[in-house]
């Protein structure tokens, strides 16, 4: 792991001393939240687009930085504000601020750790980057007046900047050979350069100024437009020139052979906070790749009961290959796809009051997936709403490369990522009153993923799988983050090739062979993040079970739910005493 300087660890001493509170306070509860308050305000200083998208707004007109001198900066107040969570005496707080004292040290020593590996070296994946995220900025900001306007000038002025400490860090990162494999990096280019454009109409940065809202007076509006067209052609644009030639002549050409984390520094360390990192649990990757292989076998058994229902008479592989290519299972647009989802998705809305008590009021759409990312993309993803602006939450769905987006599994899709899935939790977690502000906005792969695959198993008490392809869908789908937990620790921990892992999906997973491909590229990428959706929605499973068994007919699924979804997202054993504590308090 990284070792600091001798000055950094004396400025970390320094800032420790400084993070003391003023006043004394009267309690470690008092001390506790104030601890909250001003890490949360740290917080959002260090990060003004995270700022903006709760509902802050002083630091509209920032971008951020990615320079390695403010990455040490914000880990020496992060070791510091541990310091000062250390010194609270956690037995004497009340079990939620318990609850709040656990899920703020994790994040904090997460953050810690990550900064130590050298993560932010690795600022992209298969299928996104910071490059692909801020060109949403304009969907992402408020754009109702001149002020408005100026800050977003102002952000757009600080690309070159932001640009520039990322590919420093990755610079860095290739030194010592802390860099994505060059196998996920082929076509990576393909959503860069859709933002060096030729001329400023053509950027997606500039539609804000097309079309002004009536709260920008019409005598400002030339002056905003030059100011804008200056900014995207002189930041906006050269940085991705920059940023895409550094890809194209140094970064992909220099991506490293191998595939596994256990082959980049500290990989086995490294994996294994992965692995804490997104399931919240403290398993191996020898523990996660049986479970896995226990899972494959159970599914494949039901699998096998859907394929005798149909009646089809030959193999198992035979039939994956038909749901792959028989046009009934396909469209011709994407409009027809997307019309397709929504339909689904509105018909899911009319199911919640059965299974569910407490529903956000936040609404939500249904989008394509933008073309500079769709070829490398997975199927759909959900996309959270800034809060305070005026956009809805948004289903993404991928209308690229339609004979591999089949219909059978669009249901259990779009039941995980909208409705009662991510858009559910999210919003609703959003909603959430009583909270402190860290966790109202904090996303725990574990807890969400596993709340969205529940939310597809969810569509068959919904009655939401009206034949045997869909449901075979819905299991493919299970199936195939079942094959997550085999195939991520196969290529990270046990030195699985691309083709092994390409061929254990195909063999176990009705999933289009180009979705195999883009979602085992998303694997080497991304270390960890996929075994957060099996090994969460077990959990959950689980919990059910045991509520269910100690209730027997005193058991409701929606105050099940609720118990689940209202205290936000948390560590699955947090989660765990959670329904421990509602099966005591709900027994006769």
């Amino acid at each position: 792991m990284k070792r600091f300087p001798v000055a950094v660890v004396l400025v970390a001493l320094a800032f420790t001393s400084a993070f003391t509170p003023s006043v004394a306070l009267a309690s470690d509860a008092e001390r506790l939240h104030d601890l909250f308050a001003r890490e949360w305000e740290f917080r959002l200083e260090s990060s003004p687009r995270f700022a903006t998208s709760v509902g802050r707004h002083e630091y509209n007109h920032l971008l951020g930085s990615a320079a390695l001198e403010d990455l040490e900066k914000r880990a020496v107040k992060t070791r510091g504000f541990l310091s000062e969570l250390a010194a609270i005496d956690r037995a004497k707080l009340e079990r939620v601020d318990q609850i709040n004292y656990d899920i703020f040290r994790r994040q904090l020593e997460m953050r810690v750790k990550s900064f130590e590996f050298g993560s932010y070296e690795m600022p992209l994946n298969a299928d996104s980057g910071f490059h692909s995220g801020l060109a949403r900025l304009a969907k992402n900001v408020p754009l109702f007046d001149v002020e408005d306007y100026e800050n977003y000038i102002a952000r757009l002025e600080g690309f070159p900047d932001y640009f520039a400490g990322h590919v420093a860090n990755m610079k860095r990162g290739m030194e010592r050979g802390f860099m994505q494999p060059a196998v996920i990096l082929q076509g990576l280019d393909e959503s860069i350069a859709p933002h060096v454009v030729e001329s400023v109409e053509d950027s997606a940065f500039w539609v804000p100024f097309a079309s002004f809202p009536v709260g920008v007076p019409e005598s400002d509006r030339e002056r905003l437009a030059a100011a804008g067209r200056k900014a995207i052609s002189e930041s906006v644009v050269s940085a991705y020139r920059d940023f895409l030639d550094f890809m194209r002549d140094v970064y992909i050409p220099g991506g490293r052979e191998s595939l596994g984390a256990y082959d980049l520094p500290d990989g086995r360390e490294y994996y294994q906070h992965q692995i804490r990192y997104f399931t919240t649990l403290d398993l191996t990757p020898e523990e996660i790749h049986q479970i896995g292989q226990d899972e494959v076998a159970r599914i494949r058994a039901e699998m096998e009961e859907i394929v005798a229902e149909v009646e089809w008479e030959g193999s198992f592989d035979e039939f994956l290959t038909f749901l792959r290519t028989d046009p009934r299972f396909y469209v011709e647009t994407g409009e027809e796809l997307l019309k397709e989802a929504s339909y689904i998705a509105k018909k899911m809305d009319g199911k919640l009051p059965a299974l569910f008590k407490t529903m956000p009021r936040l609404p939500y759409t249904v989008e394509p997936v933008p073309d500079s990312i769709a070829p490398k993309y997975t199927a759909g993803r959900y996309v959270g709403a800034a809060k305070g602006s005026t956009r809805p939450g948004a289903y993404w769905v991928n209308t690229y490369n339609l004979p591999s987006r089949p219909l059978y599994a669009l249901t259990a899709l779009s039941l995980h990522e909208a409705v009662p899935g991510h858009h559910f939790q999210v919003a609703l977690n959003n909603e959430l009153e009583g909270l402190p502000e860290f966790r109202r906005f904090s996303y725990i792969s574990a807890f969400g993923e596993g709340w969205g695959l529940y939310s597809e198993y969810l569509g068959v008490e919904a009655g939401m799988y009206e034949d045997p392809y869909s449901n075979f869908g819905r299991l493919t789908y299970e199936m195939w983050r079942a094959c997550r937990l085999v195939v991520d620790t196969g290529l990270h921990a046990f030195g699985w090739s691309r083709d092994r892992a390409r061929d254990f999906l195909a063999a176990n997973t009705a999933l289009s062979l180009h979705e195999i491909t883009t979602e085992t590229d998303r694997y080497i990428s991304w270390p960890g993040q996929a075994l957060a959706y099996k090994l969460g929605e077990l959990k959950i499973k689980e919990l059910r079970r045991k509520a269910e068994a100690a209730l027997g007919e005193a058991f409701d699924v929606r105050e099940f739910h609720d118990v689940v979804l209202l205290d936000g997202s948390v560590p699955l054993p947090v989660l765990e005493d959670a329904i421990d504590r509602y099966i005591e308090a709900s027994l006769p």
